[in-house]
């Protein structure tokens, strides 16, 4: 399929329905409204085409460049593209889900995770807390740098509840990540997610919620799944 034909199908899938969800979540920018599963079903016809989820992804269109994140090679996509895509990543569901689960399984996954998390952008530090909460549920925990892991979860203690508003959200993610899925912090984990309990963020005209870190990693404990890796984090 060509990229005018994933654009066409991409136009005719949008519904006003989802695009007033997505406008009340925060969407911005141009975006036809075509809902997560529908987006699913083209990715068989984009994933063997690296240039074309490149293309896809510089139309700036929410729509397309969420599909370019679900059908691309990860391992093929280099630093500076990543760089780009983060800065194009102009709410949430792009740089939360999008942009941090491809580089959170690139060659570049800790690099850019550790300057993202740094930066003054909102989107970009969430990209960045997302990346490495993200590369912790896929990586084995013999590789995982325990001491630096560690320090980020006191990081997050003291400073989630005066953090810009989605990175609010973000390391609530980052500390439900550890308790869940790094086996050696998990009490670690607990003792923080304890300590920040609630976690207040501006989801929008949504009915969403931020999920308690305590009761999302309890809920791990009683399904038997701490340190249960994941396969992929595109989703």
């Amino acid at each position: 399929m060509t990229f005018e034909e994933i654009m066409k199908n991409l136009e005719e899938l949008g519904t006003e329905q989802t695009k007033n969800t997505y406008l009340n979540h925060g969407a911005k920018g141009s975006f036809y409204g075509v809902k997560i599963g529908d987006l699913k079903k083209l990715v068989k016809f984009v994933k063997k085409d690296h240039d074309l989820a490149l293309r896809l992804y510089d139309t700036g269109n929410h729509d397309a460049m969420y599909l370019a994140g679900l059908s691309i090679n990860p391992k093929l996509v280099e630093k500076e593209t990543l760089q780009e895509w983060v800065k194009s990543a102009n709410w949430y569901m792009l740089a939360e889900y999008t942009v941090a689960g491809v580089a959170a399984e690139s060659n570049h996954a800790l690099e850019l995770a550790r300057e993202w998390m740094n930066s003054e952008s909102e989107m970009i530090a969430t990209a960045g807390w997302n990346t490495y909460a993200n590369y912790i549920t896929i990586t084995p925990d013999e590789k995982l740098d325990l001491a630096e892991i560690k320090e980020l979860l006191q990081r997050v203690e003291t400073t989630i509840h005066t953090g810009q508003n989605r990175v609010r959200y973000s390391m609530n993610t980052f500390v439900i990540c550890v308790g869940g899925y790094v086996e050696a912090l998990h009490e670690e984990a607990k003792k923080v997610a304890a300590a920040i309990g609630k976690v207040h963020v501006n989801v929008g005209n949504t009915a969403c919620k931020v999920p308690l870190a305590t009761e999302y990693i309890r809920k791990m404990e009683e399904r038997s799944k701490i340190g249960v890796k994941k396969k992929t984090c595109l989703c």
